[in-house]
């Protein structure tokens, strides 16, 4: 077996690292100074050389690119090198879902400013009662004339304070089947009746919150998919976003961040890198951040030739969710004392990234189906074991 790369990719390559070498020192950072790029400008600069939103057709706003699996691994490789933040393309929920069920227009209206960071999305979907059990939501639409009329309420809203849109689970077949009576709808967060409330969490930011809709008017035709077929779309939405929760690139960016923050680190004058137990520790997350890249690589293969990936995708949120938190936490065990630190202390370091970090991480292994209905999926769903079995309330 030949595990060189050809003449091409190594061409290829050489092409990624110059660009980064030209440009690399652009790119938006939390510390950047004035020489420092816009995030969208950075972003645009990406999409014109074909590394961000690389394989989305021109004609919706991307680079237009085959897919190409070595290709993709060299972006990835080069830029977690040169510790630059990578591109994307655009929300990693939306845009993919309106890509592969959306009509022509939604494609056009939607996707190019959503991988330009023109436009920001949040996801209206979990409800107070409506988390784990999803297809039970409540909130409904009611088409009266041309437009449809949203009452109800969400909650855990990731980011809808900021966002521009929302696409939303709503109940609009009362008298269907729970997960035949949904439909996906998209729409401005500016829209009147909407009522956004900040929800404070442990990190001491607002960045969850919980949504309430009065009367909320939406043009009909704003609709992802047919009318009571949500809950398809619904799940299409959610394999990328699991997908995006353990994306192994990111994982190795902050992998790198941990190895530069341990060669600083010092106990008693000697490198933490040469203290035989965090190193161990850094071996053990090295190994499964490769596993995680190299499954990453037979997901997108699968993709690719249009098959259904199996056990690879159903592992990827799980692994990569708990991977990242264990990372965060390693990061502030190596910063020792200061690791303790939060909130503006003069000693801080990077910004307090890795506190936040671990907070946030730990939220996510729940967020997006926690880790126990994760398990449950991959042994019912990948490896074909039974059921749990349900408590009998009426036989009690």
């Amino acid at each position: 077996m030949d595990l060189e790369y050809s003449p091409e990719y190594q061409a290829f390559r050489d092409e990624v690292r110059q660009f980064l070498g030209e440009h690399g020192s652009k790119a938006p950072r939390p510390q950047g100074g004035d020489d420092r790029m816009q995030p969208r400008d950075w972003q645009q600069l990406l999409i014109e050389h074909g590394y961000a939103a690389r394989t989305i057709p021109r004609e919706y706003g991307g680079y237009g690119a085959e897919p190409d699996i070595l290709k993709t691994r060299i972006i990835a490789e080069e830029f977690a090198r040169a510790r630059v933040p990578p591109g994307h393309s655009g929300d990693n929920r939306l845009v993919p879902t309106v890509l592969e069920l959306g009509t022509e227009e939604q494609k056009r209206k939607y996707v190019g400013p959503s991988v330009r960071g023109e436009v920001s999305w949040c996801q209206g979907y979990s409800e107070p009662g409506s988390g784990s059990d999803l297809a039970s939501l409540s909130t409904k639409a009611e088409l009266d004339g041309d437009e449809w009329v949203i009452n109800g309420q969400k909650i855990w809203t990731s980011g809808a304070k900021t966002a521009d849109m929302m696409f939303c689970l709503v109940r609009t077949e009362p008298d269907a089947p729970k997960h035949n009576g949904i439909s996906y709808l998209v729409f401005s967060m500016d829209t009147p009746g909407i009522d956004v409330r900040p929800l404070v969490t442990m990190t001491g930011e607002a960045f969850f919150n919980e949504v309430f809709f009065t009367d909320v008017r939406v043009p009909k035709d704003q609709i992802v998919g047919k009318r009571g077929e949500g809950w398809f779309v619904a799940n299409t939405t959610l394999r990328y976003e699991r997908g995006g929760l353990g994306d192994p690139n990111e994982a190795e960016n902050r992998f790198l961040r941990i190895v530069d923050m341990m060669q600083r680190e010092t106990v008693g004058g000697i490198s933490l890198m040469e203290n035989p137990i965090y190193r161990d520790r850094l071996l053990k997350l090295q190994a499964r951040i490769l596993a995680m890249k190299f499954n990453g690589m037979r997901v997108l293969s699968h993709n690719i030739k249009g098959e259904e990936a199996g056990l690879p995708r159903w592992i990827v949120k799980l692994n990569g969710c708990e991977l990242n938190h264990q990372m965060a936490g390693m990061a502030v065990d190596v910063m020792g004392e200061l690791g303790l630190l939060y909130d503006g202390s003069p000693y801080l370091r990077d910004h307090g990234f890795w506190q936040a970090r671990y907070m946030l991480d730990l939220g996510l292994i729940i967020g997006g189906g926690t880790a126990q209905i994760q398990k449950n999926m991959i042994g019912e769903r990948a490896l074909g074991l039974p059921k749990e079995p349900k408590y009998d309330q009426a036989a009690a």
